[in-house]
């Protein structure tokens, strides 16, 4: 069965789910902005919190681009083409978010910069997707 395995109702995720679910979009993440981009992140990081959704890019600029990024002005350049990608990608999968934990995304956050070849996308959603932290402690 794909990765995309569907959330039943609304089940919580619990530690060792939540886990894969991370892992499982971090791998689709990679995918993604390889298939789109031909240059895929160094190293992306899922991480699912309550009802918050954070994913998280370092090394995703390509070789021009960092030479383009050492001026001031070539900085504004690079941060607002990424950031044209950023909210593309939240285009493309955004909706892919909402039907894998069956809640919407209620408020969304980019934040690109070149300089640190770094960008995260933030999405609070209208449910909570994780178990309590004491039930995933056994307490």
């Amino acid at each position: 069965m794909s990765w995309v395995e569907k959330l039943q109702g609304h089940e919580k995720l619990n530690e060792k789910a939540r886990r894969k679910m991370q892992h499982q979009l971090k791998i689709y993440m990679e995918k993604y902005f390889k298939s789109k981009l031909g240059k895929g992140v160094d190293h992306t990081q899922v991480n699912i919190w309550e009802d918050i959704l954070i994913i998280r890019g370092q090394g995703f600029l390509t070789d021009p681009e960092k030479y383009i990024v050492e001026t001031a002005a070539g900085k504004d350049v690079v941060n607002s083409a990424r950031m044209h990608v950023a909210k593309q990608h939240a285009y493309d999968n955004v909706p892919l978010f909402e039907d894998i934990f069956k809640a919407k995304v209620l408020h969304q956050t980019f934040l690109v910069d070149a300089e640190k070849d770094f960008w995260m996308h933030v999405m609070i959603l209208d449910r909570v997707l994780t178990q309590e932290v004491e039930q995933r402690n056994g307490k």
